[in-house]
Order: C-alpha cells, then structure tokens, then sequence
C-alpha cells in the first residue's frame, strides 16, 4: 500500500525561490509507485494552499506555485491536511517539510505538525529553532566544548542606540576580517565580509534587514570543510566535502547563481582529521537533539585544527546540493535518501507515541 506524502515547501522567507528548488527536485526522485504525493504550498505572503495530488515528476517550478484559482487555500484546522477522498485513514502518513529560512526551518511549522501529531521528515522544534538561531547554537556548541570561531552579536535596538560602542566591542574582541550575519537565516542571505570599520558599518546595516539580530565571526584563513549527518539517536556520517568559492566567500550568488564555486568530495584530509570532524559533527547532532538530517560545516587550518561553524538543520536539497551529494558519494543515492529520510521520520514518530500523556 502506498504511503501518502504531503510535501511542504514555499513558504514566507528570503529563501522561498530555495525551497521551490528543492521541491521540483525531490518531486523527480520521489517512487510514485511507492508514495501518493500531496503538494502542500506556502505562498510569500504565508497562505497555506494545497494543490492536486502529484502524478509525476514536476518539471518546471511555476506548476509548484498555486495561485488562489489553481490551488484550494486552506482553512487553520487539521482536516486541511486530508487528501481529497476523505476517505477512512485518509490522512497523510508523513509530511516532508522542504522549508528554509524563518517560518519554516526554525521549528515554528515543526511544532504545528507535532500539535497535529503528524508524523514528518527532519529536525523538531528544539532542534531547529537552536539551529537556525546562530547565536543560541553557538553557546550550546561552546556549552559541549566544541572548538569554534570568536564571535560577538547584538540585536537592532543595541546598534541604533550606540553604534559607536558595538564598533568598539567589535574591535576590542575581533580583528580583520570579520564576517557579518543576521543570526537566524541560511543560504547565506545578508553575509557580508568586512575589513574596516566602514564596511563593518555597512555590512550591520544589510544583515538587520534579514534579522532584528546579528553575529559577527571572526574570519579565518581555513579550509571550508562540510560533513552530512543522518540518523535519529544513532547517527551516521558521510565522506567529507570542501567548498572552493572562486569568489570572496561563499555567497548566496556563488551558492545559487553564478556556480563559481568548486565541490571537492570526498575531500583530502588527514585520517585523524576525519574523526575529528565525524566526532564533532555527531557531537554537535546530539547537543542540539537533531533528528533525521543536519549539513555540519567546519574550518580546518593549515594547522590541521578543526573549528565548528554551523550546523544546517534543513540543508539544501536538491541532488547539486552538498548534502546529498556528500551521500551519493558514501554509497546512498538521492532516491534512497529520501527514502531513509522518511522511514527515521516514521521511526521517531513511533517513538513519541510510546510516550504516557496521562497521570495514569
């Protein structure tokens, strides 16, 4: 019997036309002879609209995007989520959230499904709403004694009221270059890399119109190394890759629009290396509670020292994304993923019901 799977994605975010992508690819990997597919749409302005269900692989990106004649705008109550039968045990069986960026990745739709007690792919609520502020996870991988980068943030209210004492405590903990970023969004939207106080200046202003509050690290010269995580309470993780942008950083144009950035998998690295960065991925994977899937990304000197930067709760996804490439390269290909994915959601789900919800 085939299993019935809603797939979430749009949504009201800078990284709406990321979760589109990412959405038509899945739709061509996806078995339909294994799962009913029921697109569920975020539009940018945060209507929920629900479209046919899928028969095939979407093709072109505009077919994903219901407008309010194409698509059955939903009402806030959980028969919304029904396919159109009704029939008995008609609801989904699983929900695949392709959401990045706020109101999506960050464990605001996350708790409305667990509310709805419907099973779903990826992180929980704590895991990803941690995980996208960049702030609260730092001081959680500090809390683990994970080695990372210095870093210093603040929110909108303390840069307009003293701009000139946030500069000074830029100054007195970081030195050139540093990297400019609002804290709770991905895809590397608003980055900016500053190398004097007037680039700094200009570099906040750009990152507070993302983000009431932002983080500024200290740059580094390092290799940019990434690690995939998946699993539940025993997580796995795949070869390593690097990042080469051809450019400055690695922007949100290198990452999504021009291609100058080269992918090395599996990446060369020294042996004891690589079980520094399998060791503090999972690490990082456990002290956030993460479930299903997390991109960890690290710096690694010339030195050989491994620092932590972040950790993707919801990487990009597309099969010309790193987190599944890094797979395709362990031996696990872009179909089988997804596969996997939804059978760790399954299994935790299950789990959870274990639990008592009574005093009995």
């Amino acid at each position: 019997m085939k299993k019935r799977l809603g797939l979430l994605y749009g949504g009201k975010s800078a990284e709406h036309e990321v979760s589109l992508s990412t959405a038509m690819a899945v739709t061509q990997a996806i078995n339909f002879d294994e799962y009913d597919v029921y697109p569920i749409y975020i539009t940018n302005e945060g209507e929920w609209r629900k479209g046919q269900p899928l028969l095939q692989p979407v093709k072109n990106i505009d077919n994903l995007q219901f407008t309010s004649e194409m698509g059955q705008s939903l009402p806030n109550d959980i028969s919304s989520f029904l396919p159109e039968e009704r029939e008995e045990n008609a609801s989904l069986d699983v929900i695949l959230p392709l959401l990045h960026g706020p109101n999506g990745e960050d464990g605001t739709v996350q708790g409305l499904l667990e509310v709805m007690n419907l099973p779903y792919v990826g992180n929980g609520v704590l895991a990803s709403s941690a995980g996208m502020d960049k702030v609260v996870m730092k001081q959680l991988f500090a809390q683990a004694g994970l080695n990372q980068v210095p870093f210093v943030y603040f929110i909108r209210k303390e840069w307009q009221k003293n701009q000139e004492q946030k500069i000074g405590e830029v100054e007195a903990t970081l030195h050139w270059p540093v990297f400019v970023k609002p804290a709770n969004l991905g895809s590397s939207v608003g980055i900016s890399k500053a190398n004097s106080r007037e680039e700094l200046i200009s570099a906040v202003e750009l990152a507070l119109k993302y983000d009431r509050k932002i983080i500024i690290e200290q740059g580094i010269t390092a290799r940019e190394i990434e690690v995939a995580v998946l699993g539940n309470d025993e997580p796995k993780c795949s070869v390593p890759g690097e990042i080469k942008p051809l450019t400055d950083f690695y922007d949100y144009q290198a990452k999504y629009k021009d291609g100058n950035t080269a992918l090395i998998i599996p990446a060369e690295v020294p042996t004891d290396v690589l079980q520094q960065l399998h060791e503090d991925a999972v690490k990082a994977f456990k002290i956030l509670d993460c479930a299903g899937l997390v991109r960890a990304d690290f710096f690694v000197t010339d030195s050989n020292e491994v620092l932590i930067n972040e950790v993707n709760t919801m990487p990009g996804f597309t099969p010309f994304s790193m987190f599944p490439l890094l797979w395709q390269h362990t031996g696990v290909s872009y179909p089988e993923l997804i596969n996997q994915l939804i059978d760790l959601a399954l299994e935790r789900h299950e789990e959870k019901q274990q639990l008592n919800y009574t005093m009995e």
